[in-house]
């Protein structure tokens, strides 16, 4: 990987490697199909609607902890509790603010109740259970905290994670795994090549790609992934205000042509919001490519800053970018930012554009707080100060509605008429990317990019 993770300790892990690492250590009720990213069972056996604010959960009765004991409801009721308990200081409080509480019935069965309809509660349950004994203990970076999942921490030091088969039956992997930072591109390079390392994932520039794909000891694979890349505007004031030169800037980029040449066509066009495979998604019509109908809409000389990355791949795009804009009258000048103080000015409102990433749309429900005009900042993250009631009404229908049809027919008018405001303008969707050695060649990760098909390696 690029980066070491900050923590294991799944009450407080929020960076990409940590995140993925504990989830092998950890395993929550529900798992997301790596595919359709739908909930599908995990700990629990089955569940039921009891009614719109009340969710029963059957439990396994064949899984155990690390340790040996056995998983029971109380585990799940103080788990609950902890992630959502202030003495704690859970950095996923939030995800289950609106359970109201949660209590065992019998011995193998959890009753969970709500303060309102919310129907992203299944999703939300993919959070890590925890051993009672230890869910409201002190903060554990190191992850020795006793696990469902399939592995167990081994050691961890700087730049090296180790873990070790430990399953019960989700399942028991057959190698030890080893998490690696390096920090150069080609360092990782050389690493896979010499064959000392096995797996490196979405951690290659595109240009590098065909390279390594050409090696026969090497294996480039890729899926499509669960996120989205796009091009965030200010629409509450400045320029971009005019839906008009929204409607230009989307107009003036050729999606095919830098998904097929600057990523190497390891990315899809986006038509919408949400990712293909996705299961609330439903199929548009493709974004066209007009400079000529983008001219129309420029109607006096403008000028826009656009916020980007420091990484060089992405200062390339922007760039790219920012020359097709100026062939249809709009001069946009490109500041490539640290992601920390990019973030800073984006929710300052110090920005007229920039290029963003949605790393994993597991749930579409997180486009509330990207689009909801009660997550503006410093409420959410609805940086570009979107107020629409309709959005506002598309969104509180996908959160309330228990229903999947209900749901999927509320996010199909919500991608349609996001497609109309152009506050979050869709450029491209990346694959997940994978490099393997032989050892390696049947890994595949998740369409967000988890790694629980480690655990399947013969």
């Amino acid at each position: 990987m690029t980066s070491d993770a900050e923590t294991l300790d799944p009450r407080y892990v929020v960076d990409s490697v940590g995140l993925r690492a504990s989830r092998l250590v950890h395993a929550g009720l529900v798992r997301l199909d790596p595919t359709s990213l739908e909930p599908v069972p995990y700990l629990a056996s089955s569940w039921t609607w009891v009614d719109a604010r009340t969710l029963r959960v059957a439990l396994r009765e064949d899984v155990h902890f690390h340790s040996g004991a056995p998983l029971t409801p109380r585990d799940v009721v103080t788990t609950l509790h902890a992630f959502a308990s202030a003495s704690v200081g859970s950095r996923h409080a939030r995800v289950i603010e609106a359970i109201e509480s949660a209590v065992e019935d019998g011995p193998h069965a959890v009753i969970i109740r709500m303060k309102r309809a919310h129907a992203t509660l299944l999703t939300d349950l993919e959070l890590p259970i925890l051993r009672a004994s230890e869910a409201e203990g002190p903060p554990d970076p190191a992850g020795r905290l006793d696990g469902l999942g399939p592995y167990a921490v081994d050691h961890v030091s700087r730049g090296e994670i180790s873990l070790v088969p430990k399953g019960d039956v989700l399942p028991l992997p057959r190698r030890a795994i080893v998490i690696r930072t390096v920090h150069d591109e080609n360092a990782r390079a050389l690493r896979l090549i010499a064959g000392r390392s096995d797996i490196a994932q979405n951690v290659f520039s595109p240009t590098l790609l065909p390279a390594l794909a050409a090696r026969p000891d090497l294996t480039v694979v890729s899926r499509s992934g669960a996120n989205l890349t796009y091009l965030l505007a200010r629409v509450d004031r400045g320029a971009l205000a005019d839906v008009r030169l929204r409607e230009a800037i989307s107009l003036a980029i050729d999606r095919p042509t830098i998904t097929r040449t600057l990523l190497a066509g390891y990315a899809q066009p986006a038509r919408s919001l949400l990712p293909p495979n996705h299961w609330a998604h439903t199929e548009q019509a493709e974004l066209p490519f007009d400079p000529g109908a983008a001219r129309l809409r420029v109607t006096e000389a403008t000028h826009m800053t656009l916020l980007t990355s420091t990484d060089r791949a992405r200062i390339s795009i922007a760039r790219v970018i920012a020359q097709e804009l100026a062939e249809v009258g709009i001069a946009a000048e490109v500041i490539p930012l640290e992601l920390g103080t990019m973030i800073a000015r984006l929710n300052a409102g110090d920005f007229d554009a920039a290029i963003l990433q949605l790393p994993e749309i597991t749930e579409p429900n997180v486009f509330r707080v990207f689009m909801h005009s009660t997550s503006i900042p410093p409420a959410g993250a609805n940086r570009s100060r979107l107020n629409d009631p309709d959005i506002d009404a598309l969104l509180d229908q996908g959160d309330s509605a228990t229903e999947r049809d209900v749901r999927k027919a509320a996010y199909a008018k919500l991608e349609a008429r996001a497609l109309r405001t152009l506050a979050m303008i869709p450029l491209w969707h990346e694959d997940q990317v994978v490099v393997a050695g032989p050892r390696a060649r049947a890994f595949m990760p998740s369409a967000e990019g988890r790694w629980l098909s480690l655990a399947a390696l013969p």
